[in-house]
C-alpha cells in the first residue's frame, strides 16, 4: 500500500500536494501532543507502520512528517532503535506553570481564557476540519467514555479532545496556545473537584461526556454556530461546577445531597 501511494504521488501533482497536506496535518497532530505533554520527553513514538495505521496515511507521509518534526527539534531518531520525543528547548514559547495554577481562583481565570479561545476554535473547526481530524476527536471521546467508570484516567483524553479541536482550526496558533496550556488546565487536574463528588464520579464524567458529544456533533455536521454555543456551554458549566465545589470546600463539609448536586 505504501509503494502504491508513493507511485501515485510521483505521477500526479495534485496527489503530491495532498501528500504534503497530510504530512502537515500529521506534524500538527504529533507536535501538539508533544507540546501538550501527552507525549513526554524521552518517550518513544510508535513505529512508522503503527503511525500509518493510526492516521490512515502512507509511509511517505509518515516519513515526511517525522523529518519535519526532527527539523523542529521535537523528536530525534536513533537508528536501529526508534524515534523519541526530545526535551523542550529553552525559551520555546510561553507557558503556564502548573504550580501557578494552584487554586480554584487560578483555574477559573484560566477557564475564562479558554471560553474565549475555544468557543471560536470550535466554530473554525466545524468549518475547516478534515475527516482525519474528526476521527481524532472521536478517538479521544471514545477513550474518555471508556474512563467514565471512574477507574481510568479521564484527564488525558479530555485534553486530547480539546487539543484535537484546536488542531482542526487550521490555525497553528490555536493549537500552540492549547499545547502550552497543557493538560494541567483541565480543572480536575488542578482542583480535585471529583473529591467533592466522588460518590458520583461516573455520573460526573458522563455529564461532561454528553457536553463533549454536543460539541463533536456540531463540528461533525459543519455547524459553526452550534459548535461555538456547545463549547461555551461546556466550559461555562465547568466553571460553575468548579465554583460549587469551591463553595463546598470553604464550607468545610460536603453533605451527601450537596455533593450530588455539584455534578448534576
Amino acid at each position: 500500500m505504501g509503494s502504491l501511494s508513493t507511485a501515485r504521488t510521483a505521477g500526479n501533482p495534485g496527489v503530491r500536494k495532498r501528500s504534503r497536506s497530510l504530512a502537515h496535518e500529521l506534524v500538527e497532530s504529533i507536535g501538539a501532543r508533544i507540546r501538550g505533554r501527552l507525549l513526554k520527553p524521552g518517550e518513544k513514538l510508535p513505529t512508522e507502520s503503527e503511525i500509518m495505521q493510526a492516521f490512515g496515511v502512507s509511509r511517505t507521509v509518515v516519513r515526511e512528517a517525522l523529518s519535519r518534526l526532527q527539523a523542529a527539534q521535537l523528536v530525534e531518531t536513533r537508528h536501529g532503535i526508534g524515534t523519541f520525543v526530545m526535551e523542550p528547548r529553552a525559551g520555546q514559547g510561553f507557558g503556564i506553570d502548573p504550580a501557578d495554577v494552584a487554586t480554584a481562583v487560578d483555574v477559573m481565570a484560566v477557564l475564562e481564557l479558554r471560553i474565549s479561545l475555544e468557543t471560536e476554535s470550535s466554530g473554525l473547526a466545524a468549518q475547516r476540519r478534515s475527516d482525519a481530524q474528526l476521527a481524532e476527536m472521536r478517538a479521544a471521546l471514545d477513550a474518555f467514555e471508556a474512563s467514565a467508570g471512574g477507574a481510568g484516567d479521564a484527564i488525558s483524553p479530555d485534553f486530547r479532545f480539546h487539543l484535537a479541536i484546536a488542531n482542526a482550526t487550521g490555525n497553528r496558533y490555536f493549537a500552540d496556545i492549547m499545547s502550552h496550556l497543557g493538560a494541567g488546565v483541565i480543572p480536575r487536574a488542578r482542583i480535585n473537584s471529583p473529591r467533592i463528588a466522588q460518590e458520583d464520579l461516573p455520573q460526573y464524567l458522563r455529564r461532561v461526556n454528553r457536553e463533549h458529544e454536543e460539541i463533536y456533533s456540531a463540528i461533525a455536521r459543519g455547524d459553526a454556530e452550534s459548535a461555538r454555543a456547545a463549547m461555551r456551554i461546556h466550559l461555562t458549566n465547568s466553571r460553575e461546577r468548579l465554583r460549587l465545589a469551591q463553595e463546598a470546600v470553604q464550607a468545610g463539609a460536603v453533605p451527601k445531597k450537596r455533593a450530588r448536586g455539584v455534578v448534576r
